[in-house]
């Protein structure tokens, strides 16, 4: 009996350094999906290369949500993206405004953002405005989604003190006439926001 208790501490010894290096891979490879899993929830809270985004949620003159619209910086300005309903059927000018402010008639929004004071349009020699944007052609169900680029804007100017707005426009933008384009009344307005 004396003799089976020495034998089997012996072999507990000796195969102790084996069980404890069997162990020491697993634990170091749950280290490693532990490192592994936090650099991929960083990576997927993460906006996009550049990155920061804000957004406006926009209405119509009544208040009522017709959407909305984001915002992401880029290196080389400002991709803007929407998804709008109830929006009359037809071409509208839609802008980014001067002030984040959208009390109907939406004229608290002041003028297109335009910090390098330059002339309307895109068609114009002295222009464009940070602030304009290409027209919205509205299918007869009144619902849009778009994607425009910005080249040159930067979130930045956005989000100054005052803030901004996305305004849609009853009729359209002709692209040339200053200071807006004859884009005619503003029928929705969203404040950008982080």
């Amino acid at each position: 009996m004396k003799t089976r208790a020495l034998l089997t501490a012996a072999v507990l010894c000796l195969a102790g350094p084996a069980f404890a290096q069997g162990k020491a891979p697993a634990a170091k490879e749950k280290a490693a999906t532990k490192k592994e899993e936090k650099a991929a929830e960083k990576t997927e809270n993460k906006p996009a290369a550049g990155g920061a985004t804000a957004r406006a949620d926009v209405k119509d003159q009544k208040g009522q949500s017709l959407g909305e619209v984001t915002l992401t910086e880029t290196p080389h300005g400002v991709l803007v993206k929407g998804t709008l309903s109830n929006v009359p059927a037809g071409e509208h000018a839609i802008h980014i405004h001067e002030t984040g402010k959208c009390e109907a008639p939406f004229k608290t929004a002041g003028g297109h953002l335009n910090p390098a004071k330059k002339k309307h349009g895109i068609l114009a020699a002295e222009g464009k405005h940070e602030g304009d944007l290409p027209n919205l052609h509205v299918p007869a169900d009144g619902k849009i989604q778009f994607d425009f680029f910005a080249h040159g804007l930067k979130l930045k100017d956005v989000e100054d003190q005052d803030g901004a707005a996305v305004v849609v426009h009853a009729g359209v933008d002709d692209y040339q006439s200053d200071p807006a384009g004859n884009a005619g009344d503003r029928i929705a307005c969203g404040i950008v926001t982080k």
